[in-house]
């Protein structure tokens, strides 16, 4: 038993899988591309109509669908039959914003609009954009459009609200002036 060997394994000198490279020439055993029929002319429904002169062919194949049983002239299935004018059967579906289903404000008459003008400019403190859009039913754009406070006085308002807003600022506790600084920073960066 001791002077018996082993033999190494010997593999065979063929391959067991085919190669890539070169192809298998025609012929051999490799199954052919698949080539998809044409669904125009296979198609047991379609009309040909061939033209030999100008050598075309027109292949004309009628929609899948099939008519419904259910269909009338009077009431068609398919919505693109059915007249502009028809009442639509469904219901549809909710607005997505509650606001467009609110009613646009009356327009306004030029005396209402003169007298916006006159109210502005005689006391832009008292009379500002939302007193008078409450009072004249109007959006606040709509009253900055028609009256506009003149640049001078304008300025002089913005500046004495920034003064405001300053003397606010300084109320504040430090936690929360360091708060408002570190969201300012991070608003640059985005």
């Amino acid at each position: 038993m001791l002077g018996h060997r082993l033999l190494p394994f010997t593999r065979p000198l063929t391959r067991a899988y085919a190669p890539k490279w070169p192809r298998p020439k025609p012929g051999t055993s490799e199954r052919p591309p698949y080539r998809a029929p044409d669904p125009l002319i296979n198609n047991p429904s379609a009309t040909v109509t061939a033209l030999p002169e100008e050598d075309l062919t027109f292949i004309h194949r009628p929609p899948p669908t099939a008519p419904s049983p259910i269909s009338f002239t009077t009431n068609p299935v398919s919505p693109l039959l059915r007249s502009p004018s028809s009442p639509i059967s469904s219901a549809l579906p909710p607005l997505i914003r509650p606001s467009a289903d609110k009613t646009p404000p009356p327009r306004l008459s030029t005396e209402q609009i003169v007298e916006i003008r006159r109210l502005r400019s005689l006391d832009p403190v008292k009379w500002t954009r939302g007193r008078l859009a409450k009072k004249f039913d109007c959006t606040q754009q709509f009253v900055a459009l028609v009256a506009a406070t003149k640049k001078s006085t304008r300025a002089k308002l913005i500046q004495k609200r920034n003064e405001e807003h300053e003397a606010n600022r300084k109320k504040w506790s430090e936690k929360r002036s360091l708060v408002v600084a570190i969201s300012q920073k991070r608003r640059q960066y985005w």
